[in-house]
């Protein structure tokens, strides 16, 4: 494995410019690492340690295709669930309620009706609801569905598609709902042990501030006026952070190569190789839906749609995600690539916005290296 010297550069000077205080980049072709680079520190203020390739990230939206997309389709598989069920089949709670109409396929299309965020984390503090409070996660989660339950839809359901983490919500719930589990304990025992994606954890560190791994292995992202400290190891999306920290649009932790145990999976089952996945439903997962209106969203996976993240070269049948802390994965099918590109860019603010300039200039510098011009 050798180290493009213009690739490594690129992403040093992303750190220089204050794209983001530190990243892991990780690039795999054919099944092979071709780099795992990493540059800058942990964080900016104040300034930390060296980025590792053992350096643990708030994964943010990835947590979307990662463990619930996973989740649906290993549920999907099973019979467990069919694509086109109906949401009010699965929670009596939803029947007759508008949302109710909508099915999984719906909510994985973004096409569900549902707006694409609310500040739910304030009704439920309003409501007394608090990780850790009376009643337990159990009551938080229940309260969710029900202020989801309530949210009016803003457009006809199949009229046209926005990006929802409401929805991703309900599909949490959901897959909770049929597996019996908590996600994080389903996540732990169906994805990362079988996969052996190591670390790929929900809440690295709880909210007594202990945590089963190594805290200075975490980068933070922003200080949190509302829980009054530097959110490390603690999730930075507001609403998963009332849940508990866990999910299903946000949560997730993890590494590089943790990132990669779980695409490989997906990679492997769309090419018929062995994977716990089943390949025909990867197929549909990762094909962008046919609709009346332009949407480049397959089910749970984005496709490329010009401008991209994943740059210029990336074709259709692409399929990848990104995750608002500064994270993202892009996989080509075709010539079987693999891109993550994790960091912190909200560290020390959000309103740093200088990553998306940088995410489509990097993925066409991978692209060229590693394919052009090996002419693969």
């Amino acid at each position: 494995m050798t180290t493009p010297q213009h690739i490594a550069a690129a992403l040093q000077s992303a750190v220089d410019d204050g794209v983001f205080p530190g990243a892991q980049l990780a690039v795999r072709l054919r099944g092979e690492l071709q780099c795992l680079l990493v540059a800058g520190r942990l964080s900016s203020e104040p300034p930390g340690p060296p980025v590792q390739v053992s350096t643990i990230y708030d994964l943010a939206s990835l947590t979307k295709p990662l463990v619930t997309v996973t989740s649906l389709l290993l549920l999907t598989q099973r019979g467990k669930i069919a694509l086109d069920d109906s949401l009010q089949q699965i929670f009596a709670e939803l029947e007759g309620a508008p949302i109710g109409q909508a099915t999984v396929r719906d909510l994985l299309a973004h096409r569900s009706g549902l707006p694409g965020w609310r500040p739910l984390y304030e009704r439920l503090g309003a409501r007394g609801l608090v990780p850790g409070g009376a009643g337990g996660n159990q009551s938080i989660k229940s309260a969710m569905l029900e202020l989801i339950r309530d949210e009016s839809l803003i457009y006809e359901r199949g009229e046209r598609s926005l990006y929802s983490d409401l929805g991703f919500i309900l599909l949490g719930l959901l897959v909770e709902r049929l597996s019996g589990m908590a996600l994080d304990r389903w996540c732990e025992e169906a994805i990362e042990r079988p996969l052996g994606a190591d670390p790929l954890l929900f809440c690295p560190v709880t909210g007594n501030g202990q945590s089963p791994i190594d805290v200075a292995r975490i980068a933070p992202t922003e200080w949190d006026e509302r829980r009054q400290r530097l959110l490390r190891g603690e999730v930075h999306d507001e609403n998963a952070g009332a849940m508990g920290g866990v999910a299903g649009h946000a949560g997730l932790f993890g590494t590089a190569e943790s990132v990669l145990a779980v695409s490989g999976a997906w990679l492997n089952a769309y090419h018929g190789k062995e994977s716990m996945l089943d390949g025909a439903l990867v197929r549909q997962f990762t094909m962008r839906q046919e609709s009346a209106f332009q949407s480049s969203w397959a089910l749970g996976w984005d496709t490329p749609s010009a401008p991209s993240s994943s740059g210029s070269c990336f074709p259709e049948q692409s399929f990848g995600h990104l995750g608002y802390t500064g994270t993202s994965l892009w996989i080509d099918p075709l010539c079987e690539l693999e891109v993550v590109l994790l960091s912190n860019r909200v560290h020390p603010s959000r309103k740093n916005e200088k990553i998306k300039i940088f995410r489509p200039l990097i993925h066409d510098l991978v692209y060229r290296e590693f394919v052009a011009r090996a002419g693969r």
